[in-house]
């Protein structure tokens, strides 16, 4: 990947990409960038904020996310981009962990990613993030999982619990389509800004709604299943070697639903 990268509003140099390198502790989030608005920014710099605060126990304004995240575009020349927004500190040390420190904010620009329109084939393992509801850069573990299942001859991996109860894919979220309406699995998970997204269009369509624990044996009888992140929707065609119905409308109904919320300015 061909990626800009920004450390506090400027180009950054090897000093500022030195810490998160060799230390594995803050939190991102990403998201598809045109003409320079975002759907949900509100959702990116609400998650940004909430993730300082656990992570590095102080606040992340909004209107410093939105000048350095504007000052990095202008560089960039475009206002296309799929944008990542990384919170670190240079100053962290994990033998004194308790420490404060000062976050700062590591930007990546590259070229705008459409979805992808491939339907996943995707594994079922017994897997849970550290601190699921937060977007951190400890990935390493479910990249691995998602290596296992690409070698196992999958597209990637699916999360569940011990008793097999759904909880998201490993840079992904799910909803099961029962012909009526969308049923989230409700579990410890990364609530996606997509699919935050997809729940406010859903009802803005008036299109049936539930949070429920899902069992990754129910979605075999269902009309369809699908995945959403930053990128946007995606059919999944089969879980552990069990083929699923069609989502060419459910896709078409989803993509309306995102259409109604707005782009917002950065």
């Amino acid at each position: 990947m061909n990626a800009q990268l920004f450390c506090n509003g400027r180009p950054a140099g090897t000093d500022a990409l030195a810490a998160p390198a060799l230390v594995n502790y803050g939190h991102f989030s990403t998201m598809q960038v045109r003409a320079g608005a975002v759907r949900g920014f509100d959702l990116h710099l609400q998650r940004l904020d909430d993730a300082t605060r656990t992570l590095f126990g102080s606040r992340l304004s909004a209107a410093r996310v939105r000048a350095e995240l504007r000052a990095a575009l202008a560089v960039f020349g475009s206002g296309d981009a799929s944008l990542r927004a990384s919170v670190f500190a240079r100053d962290f040390d994990f033998r004194r962990a308790d420490a404060a420190c000062t976050p700062e904010l590591l930007v990546s620009l590259a070229a705008p990613a459409p979805p992808d329109a491939t339907p996943l084939r995707v594994r079922s393992v017994a897997f849970a993030r550290e601190l699921p509801q937060i977007k951190h850069a400890g990935t390493f573990a479910l990249f691995h999982q998602r290596r296992l299942a690409l070698q196992a001859g999958f597209d990637d991996a699916l999360f569940v619990d011990a008793q097999g109860l759904v909880a998201e894919g490993s840079v992904w979220n799910l909803g099961a389509w029962d012909g009526q309406g969308v049923v989230w699995p409700q579990a410890p998970a990364l609530r996606g800004t997509q699919e935050r997204l997809l729940q406010a269009g859903l009802a803005a369509l008036g299109v049936a709604q539930q949070v429920r624990p899902l069992q990754v044996r129910e979605l075999a009888g269902f009309a369809a299943v699908f995945a959403c992140n930053a990128r946007g929707q995606q059919a999944i065609a089969a879980v552990d070697g069990q083929a699923l119905g069609p989502a060419t409308a459910l896709l078409r109904i989803l993509n309306e639903a995102v259409e109604t919320q707005p782009w917002q300015a950065i």
